[in-house]
């Protein structure tokens, strides 16, 4: 699959995932007497990452995330020449989702951007107020374990077709526990298309929704190495014995 029909997969997907993640909570959340509240956002966010794995999926690997794409390229599943396009596919897909979602936002009378268009935060900008430290620790141990569960999702001895449900439900499960803290981000773009267009704090803290999920991505990435490295074929080894022969095909 060329280059560019990849980059604009992840572009659609991500752009996907941000319109419907952060729209979900910025239309839906707290609608009166029927929002969907905090369980829903979660929902929104899988069920997006779910839909276009499925979509998606069979053209770029739906990334949708350069946590991903940075976490794969360090456990050595994903080439280094195809980290650029991936990554700034999935910046554009996330601005392109914020502004559209801003257009729709606005367009209901007595609509407020200072709510910060679902933007992630801490300190003052943390919906519960959480500390820096805090939404530091949550956004490198969180996204540290959906690339692991990604990695192990996704690999060969793994059932591949039913990925899409494990991630979707993983990225579900992170809401549910972190939106309290950052609003959840473990995912630079998803958090730089709100706070592009929201700006203020939101902008002044997106550097740390960067590293933090970087971070964990690449230690969940050489986790993987590691281990890879480090742990034997036993079924290998048990073939390789002399005078092993397969046990016969049963009915």
């Amino acid at each position: 699959m060329k280059s560019s029909k990849r980059a604009m997969a992840e572009f659609v997907g991500t752009f996907w995932l941000v319109l419907c993640g952060c729209g979900s909570a910025v239309l839906a959340a707290n609608f009166p007497e029927v929002g969907i509240g905090l369980v829903g956002v979660a929902l929104a966010f899988g069920l997006a990452v779910l839909t276009m794995a499925f979509a998606v999926g069979p053209i770029s690997g739906a990334h949708l995330n350069p946590a991903v794409s940075v976490g794969l390229w360090a456990a050595g599943k994903f080439p280094s020449k195809d980290l650029a396009p991936y990554i700034a596919a999935q910046i554009a897909g996330a601005v392109v989702a914020s502004f559209v979602l801003l257009f729709i936002a606005s367009g209901r009378p007595g609509f407020d951007l200072s709510g910060g268009l679902a933007a992630n935060g801490y300190g003052a900008n943390s919906p519960g107020g959480y500390s820096f430290a805090a939404g530091v620790v949550t956004e490198i141990v969180f996204t540290m374990m959906f690339l692991i569960i990604i990695i192990g999702s996704t690999g060969g001895r793994a059932s591949t077709a039913f990925a899409p449900i494990s991630i979707g439900l993983a990225l579900t499960l992170i809401h549910l526990v972190t939106i309290p803290v950052t609003n959840t981000s473990v995912n630079p773009a998803r958090s730089t298309g709100p706070a592009l267009v929201a700006g203020g704090l939101a902008l002044q803290q997106l550097w740390m929704f960067w590293i933090a999920p970087l971070l964990g991505a690449v230690l969940a990435g050489v986790a993987y190495r590691l281990a890879r490295e480090k742990t034997p074929d036993i079924a290998r080894a048990v073939e390789a014995k002399p005078g092993f022969k397969p046990e016969p095909a049963r009915a």
